[in-house]
């Protein structure tokens, strides 16, 4: 590995994936937006297309960037991008402001994303790169199902969800500082496993794709951030159509399936010292399958509830299992990698303006069995992988 063989320096840039995780309060906020300026699924689902549309057009590039100034400063960019984004809507809220600010949401979490994985890996043993990624998700998931109750409780306390943006940069500005001063000075830099990749292009890292393992564990990404993100933005919509609860309320199914994805990122910890990671995803994908197809057709709420945990669990492992993957196909290239499968989260874009049309027509029902497409593609990727 790329830096020192323990965990000095863990904590802070693990404390960077609460930052990451905060870019899916976009799934609560384009509900909240979409009730605000009465707009169609269609139109309301170009906000989260704004944040993660930057993962297809800057990861590759933000891992080449990483070549020249280093892990740690790219991380602490995309916590600057993200502070001053969380501001703007308090300024002025208006949708094509509120645009702007995702965007520069998806910008700063794309720099967070491709370089934290890696950044991680220099403060980290070589064995125990899948089990701390997973615990960089357990974090991540933690601040996911934050967004949803932080939202809700600024409603409460100031009638709108925007509240929940200044306690947000407020935790930016606190986890970039304690980054800043506290990263070990080999996290800065490119690592020694990658001082070839200085001169390398675009080209070069797609060119990693010809590598048919690499390129099925780009489509593997691709298809479990699209399942993620739909499901983000789409069940607080499925639980007011089809069961009829009120937007507050339904916005905490979100939370529900995020307190799910924690308790499945924690539990796999745990499994990962035991099992495999090809059996924990066999097993995730085999149940996200099972469970997004029952849901699809479910009308009572507590089953509907049960089969939102059965989600958050199956899901919360596979990211962190198809990343560490990936990085063990190239050990030298981890920054050029790492931008690849980061490009990979824009299948969130990808799939979220067909979500939207087709949930315009044939209501949210129809975008669930749409997303079923994504957990039946990780499931033939997990029996084909050993």
């Amino acid at each position: 590995m790329s830096g020192p063989a323990s965990y000095r320096g863990a904590l802070p840039v693990l404390m960077g994936f609460f930052i990451m995780g905060m870019v899916d309060v976009v799934g609560i906020a384009t509900n909240y937006a979409k009730h605000d300026f009465s707009l169609r699924d269609s139109v309301a689902n170009l906000l989260p297309l704004m944040v993660f549309v930057w993962f297809a057009l800057l990861s590759i590039p933000t891992g080449l960037l990483m070549n020249r100034l280093g892990r740690r400063n790219v991380v602490l960019m995309g916590m600057g991008i993200t502070f001053l984004a969380l501001l703007i809507p308090l300024l002025a809220y208006r949708y094509v402001i509120l645009l702007a600010a995702f965007a520069m949401i998806g910008i700063g979490n794309t720099l967070l994303q491709v370089a934290l994985n890696p950044l991680l890996s220099d403060v980290t043993p070589a064995a125990r790169l899948t089990s701390a990624l997973t615990l960089g998700q357990l974090i991540k998931a933690v601040a996911s199902f934050m967004g949803p109750v932080v939202a809700a409780w600024a409603v409460v306390m100031w009638g709108s969800w925007k509240g929940l943006l200044p306690v947000f940069a407020g935790v930016t500005a606190v986890v970039g500082v304690w980054l800043g001063v506290s990263a070990p000075a080999t996290a800065s830099g490119g690592g020694a496993a990658d001082a070839g990749g200085a001169s390398a292009t675009m080209i070069d890292c797609l060119r990693l794709l010809k590598d048919k393992r690499v390129l099925a564990l780009f489509l593997g990404v691709v298809a479990i951030v699209g399942l993620d993100v739909g499901l983000n933005t789409t069940l607080p919509r499925f639980l007011m159509q089809r069961l009829g609860v009120p937007l507050a309320q339904a916005g905490l199914g979100t939370s529900l399936y995020f307190i799910a994805r924690t308790a499945g990122s924690f539990a796999g910890v745990l499994l990962l010292a035991k099992w495999t990671s090809t059996r924990v995803f066999r097993v995730s994908a085999a149940l996200a399958v099972g469970a997004l197809a029952l849901l699809s057709v479910q009308t009572i709420l507590w089953p509907v509830l049960a089969l939102i945990v059965l989600l958050g669990l199956a899901v919360a492992n596979v990211f962190p299992i198809l990343f560490a993957d990936a990085l063990r196909q190239a050990p030298g290239r981890a920054n050029e990698i790492s931008g690849l499968m980061i490009m990979g989260v824009s299948g969130g874009a990808v799939l979220m303006p067909l979500m939207g049309l087709i949930a315009d027509r044939f209501g949210q029902t129809g975008a669930l069995l749409f997303l079923l497409v994504t957990p039946l593609y990780l499931l033939g990727l997990a029996i084909r992988l050993s």
